[in-house]
């Protein structure tokens, strides 16, 4: 969602003359887009915000804008407008389309501007947006989130959930493969809540199916699901659509039971197993992937053995996972409970040896297979060789054809790592 947001600032800025420039010391404006699922994504943000202010002494009519999740905290906007005074623009997330103006009005004027809006009643339409690909694209169903999980900021931050009117996301992505957009991502906090708010009796498995069918489209992607949400029309409708991605990004958080109530989520560790396994009986070679949470308010020794079970039973291909950071004003943070940082890191480290085990073990089968990759561009290891991702959504770096850049291509798998797949185009002509 912040990258999409990102390439939306980019969009409306393009649209009024702005270019990318080549050095952010060089540019005349600097927008920070801020994430705040983290405490340490607050931490990069607020040092990259100090580290700006060298810029501007070097260049006075350098624009400095922060937005996004941060932006919607009042403590937050307070100590930025204390401590660093070289930000001229603030803004949140609400009001993002509103950029253009904001920053015609700072122009005019040349005062520090700060205007962020509490709510919004729904997703503003007709965005223009810069896309960091050409051949595939990020499209948002809805935005917001009604869960209000217990550690979580982003109902806070992103405001409660509302859907796209459906014509609107289908209109949207016929334009997208009108411009040789081949592959779309489906965006939400909670893309399995999608319709939850219209009147017109549609949910996201029907959406699947609609995109499905749009010319030109050949692959479809979403993100990010909460496995209560997750129904089995949603796995029917990856099953049956050929455009639909065998993937799926499931956010468990944990494998205890206890935590898992705690956290304000609803379903337990054993619902949890038994969707993995409907997800992989009825769309083979399914692609999981997760989200896990360590060192949660109160959580003890069995709970973290549990959340290494559901690992070793769910196999999840890979995982983003956590320490638990608090989150001022949630639930959580006020819980007393709170777990010893050298136990949290202990956890972290436990669980990554698990993962990471797992994930080679999936890998593994992929040595001298041949697969189907969306090429991408250079590989950021070696830019003399390609990178793309397979339908499941693997990453794949390989020696290749450049021309074939935006393009769907065989590749034949000669070293299968734990985190990626290494291989090398084969003969065959590109799709």
């Amino acid at each position: 969602m912040n990258e999409n947001d990102s390439e939306k600032l980019a969009g409306m800025l393009r649209q009024i003359g702005w270019t990318p420039a080549e050095k952010a010391e060089e540019s005349g404006l600097i927008i920070v887009n801020t994430c705040s699922v983290r405490e340490n994504a607050d931490d990069r943000a607020f040092g990259n915000i100090g580290k700006f202010k060298t810029y501007k002494r070097k260049n006075p009519d350098m624009i400095l804008a922060v937005c996004g999740c941060m932006m919607q905290q009042p403590e937050i906007v307070a100590e930025l407008r204390q401590k660093h005074p070289q930000v001229d623009i603030i803004f949140g997330t609400h009001n993002l389309h509103r950029f253009p103006q904001i920053l015609g009005n700072f122009i005019a004027a040349g005062e520090q501007i700060t205007e962020i809006w509490d709510e919004s009643d729904a997703v503003v339409e007709d965005i223009p947006v810069e896309n960091k690909y050409p051949f595939k694209a990020y499209v948002t169903i809805m935005q917001g989130c009604n869960n209000f999980c217990s550690y979580c900021i982003v109902p806070y931050t992103r405001g409660r959930e509302h859907s796209r009117q459906p014509e609107r996301i289908l209109d949207e992505i016929r334009g997208l493969a009108d411009r040789g957009v081949i592959e779309v991502t489906l965006l939400g906090q909670n893309v399995n809540s999608y319709g939850n708010d219209l009147e017109i009796g549609i949910d996201f498995a029907t959406l699947l199916r609609q995109v499905n069918e749009i010319d030109g489209i050949r692959r479809i992607r979403f993100m990010t699901s909460n496995p209560k949400d997750f129904t089995d029309d949603v796995i029917a409708a990856m099953a049956q659509c050929e455009k639909v991605m065998p993937s799926c990004h499931l956010a468990m958080q944990s494998g205890s039971t206890r935590v898992i109530r705690r956290m304000n989520r609803h379903y337990t560790k054993e619902e949890a197993i038994a969707l993995v396994r409907r997800i992989r009986d009825e769309v083979p070679g399914a692609v999981i992937t997760t989200d896990i949470i360590v060192g949660f308010p109160g959580e003890t020794e069995e709970d973290f053995q549990d959340t290494l079970d559901l690992v070793r039973a769910c196999r999840f291909d890979s995982a983003f996972s956590f320490i638990y950071s608090k989150r001022h004003g949630t639930p959580a943070a006020e819980m007393e409970d709170q777990i010893p940082d050298e136990i949290k890191h202990d956890r972290l480290n436990r669980l990554l040896e698990v993962l990471h085990t797992v994930s080679a073990q999936i890998n593994a089968p992929f040595q001298d297979q041949t697969v189907d990759v969306l090429v991408e561009g250079p590989s950021a290891r070696d830019a003399s060789r390609l990178t793309g991702r397979t339908a499941g959504g693997k990453l794949v770096n390989f020696t290749g054809n450049f021309d074939d850049i935006g393009r769907i291509v065989p590749v034949r798998i000669d070293k299968a790592g734990t985190f990626s797949l290494t291989g090398v185009q084969t003969a065959a002509e590109a799709d």
